[in-house]
């Protein structure tokens, strides 16, 4: 959309193509990788760029395939009047462009709104004009005026700006292939979550085996110095076990010995010692005789014994346990029996 100078109208550029040449043009960028959410032709955002000081005709030639086109604006009274398109051969000659110019301004002249020659303006860069403004001037017999365009990154930044702010569905693109490309995208965007996921889970599938591998590496190494060892231990364990058994039977013997030594020096000299009996290595137990009038001296017999202390000074007999004195009167003499209990820790 471009102004007008009468405020009731409005001047709009209507661009209508072919759709097999739209979707030729779409098959050639599918081809090449690319999918367009719009098409548009930039040389309309070069025409509004293009400062328009007085009355005439603005050349905007491109070439293309072997050919070249120019596009003709017609400015007059400010307002843009007529939009032509020039062919011709790939290096121009000036009798078809003056015949087609020519043509141009005949048909305003009978529309009105060409009023007075034109001038003639061409808008290029150095290297086009050099071969286009020759053929100009010798075509019309007029100066031309030359324009420099819009360079390649400012066309493209304002043909992006002007797409951004206009309607989405004036474009060239049908709509059909707008909504298949969208749907592509939107799968493609799925297929490479998916694969995402997949790629996270098949790292981390690696890394759990990696650390399995290792840990297996490292249980068999275990199972391997245990099983080197285990001839070694069973024959450790076998040894602490004699030793163990050789230990309990010296403490035994001991214990033994000490009793009978403690029985020995503590016996009254009137009673006599039938048997004695080291039960288990813990319990003594004591019978024999003795007058009936020497009872006292069996009680103290006991007591005494009770009251013994090894060398570390711990009781030998358990003063808790066991049985006190007994005794069974025949005649004169009585017969006695008690038994103690050895202080000592069980033996595992």
């Amino acid at each position: 959309m471009l102004p007008h100078t009468q405020e009731n109208h409005q001047t709009v550029i209507v661009l209508i193509v072919a759709r097999e040449l739209v979707e030729e043009f779409l098959g050639q960028l599918e081809g090449q990788g690319y999918q367009a959410d719009r098409l548009e032709l930039p040389l309309l955002d070069q025409l509004q760029a293009t400062a328009i000081t007085e009355d005439g005709a603005w050349i905007y030639p491109q070439a293309q395939e072997g050919k070249t086109t120019a596009l003709v604006a017609w400015w007059y009274g400010g307002v843009l009047q007529n939009l032509d398109l020039l062919t011709l051969p790939a290096v121009p000659q000036a009798s078809s462009l003056k015949e087609q110019l020519l043509q141009m301004a005949w048909a305003g002249e009978m529309e009105g709104w060409l009023k007075a020659a034109p001038r003639w303006h061409l808008v290029a860069d150095a290297t086009t004009a050099a071969q286009w403004e020759p053929v100009l001037r010798e075509g019309m017999e007029q100066p031309i005026a030359r324009t420099a365009p819009l360079p390649a990154p400012e066309l493209a930044a304002s043909t992006a700006n002007r797409a951004a702010h206009s309607d989405p569905r004036a474009s060239l693109l049908p709509l059909e292939f707008a909504t298949r490309y969208q749907q592509q995208f939107v799968d493609r965007l799925w297929m490479r979550g998916l694969l995402a996921v997949a790629a996270i889970y098949l790292l981390g599938v690696a890394v759990y085996g990696v650390a399995l591998g290792v840990a297996t590496f490292r249980t068999r190494a275990v199972e391997k110095a245990v099983a080197d060892r285990g001839a070694s231990f069973t024959n450790a364990v076998q040894s602490k076990l004699r030793y163990q058994v050789l230990k309990e039977r010296q403490e035994l013997k001991f214990a033994a010995l000490e009793c009978w030594n403690l029985t020995a020096r503590h016996l009254p000299d009137s009673a006599t010692l039938e048997t004695m009996d080291f039960i288990g290595g813990k319990k003594l137990t004591l019978r024999g005789s003795a007058p009936a009038d020497q009872l006292k001296e069996l009680y103290d017999f006991e007591s005494k014994l009770r009251k013994e202390t090894s060398t570390n000074g711990d009781l030998v007999f358990d003063s808790t346990r066991g049985e006190h004195v007994n005794y069974t009167v025949q005649g004169g003499n009585v017969r006695w029996n008690f038994s103690l209990e050895l202080n000592r820790a069980e033996i595992e």
